[in-house]
């Protein structure tokens, strides 16, 4: 079939092993909590977050995110990201900004078994969402616009977690 050929931004290829650098963690040690996490490159050629999740001095939440840089796709209609992991509900956040306290948008995921698979997120499932908390009446995403991006497990699920990743795209 003719037509344009689908858009597609690469935002993170984790084969390469410096990508998973570009990422800091940002747990619920901000808020007291004892949470830890990290990014971190696997010989396999992929990167892991990895860490533990505790519910202790109101803790709840780790995540990662990565430095901010030109990662908008005008047009964009969702985000891909392949993954494995262990089960558990993880979040996908893009931040139109620079800053380290922001509005955000993040979707859902929650990976199936133990075998690699590109999840699909479109951008209209995003929700605006501010220190935990949905941000109703917030404007959409602009993909045109995203600086940064973030992982994030939460939703009490205390433990420790791997979330291994090769690639997160714009289409």
């Amino acid at each position: 079939m003719g037509g344009a050929p689908a858009m597609r931004k690469p935002l993170f290829d984790f084969t390469d092993p410096d990508a998973a650098t570009a990422w800091r963690a940002i747990d619920d040690r901000v808020m007291g909590g004892i949470s830890r996490s990290a990014m971190r490159h696997a010989p396999a050629g992929h990167a892991v977050f990895e860490g533990t999740v505790s519910l202790e001095r109101n803790g709840g939440f780790a995540s990662v995110r990565s430095s901010p840089g030109e990662r908008g796709l005008a047009g964009a209609q969702a985000c891909l990201i392949e993954v494995r992991g262990d089960n558990k509900r993880f979040k996908l956040s893009l931040l139109t900004d620079d800053g380290f306290d922001s509005l955000n948008h993040q979707a859902s995921f929650t990976p199936q078994g133990t075998d690699w698979q590109t999840v699909h997120l479109p951008l209209a499932d995003f929700r605006a969402s501010f220190r935990g908390r949905e941000v109703t009446g917030a404007p959409p995403l602009a993909p045109a616009n995203i600086r940064q991006v973030g992982l994030m497990i939460a939703a009490r699920q205390a433990g420790s977690f791997e979330l291994h990743i090769r690639r997160i795209c714009l289409i």
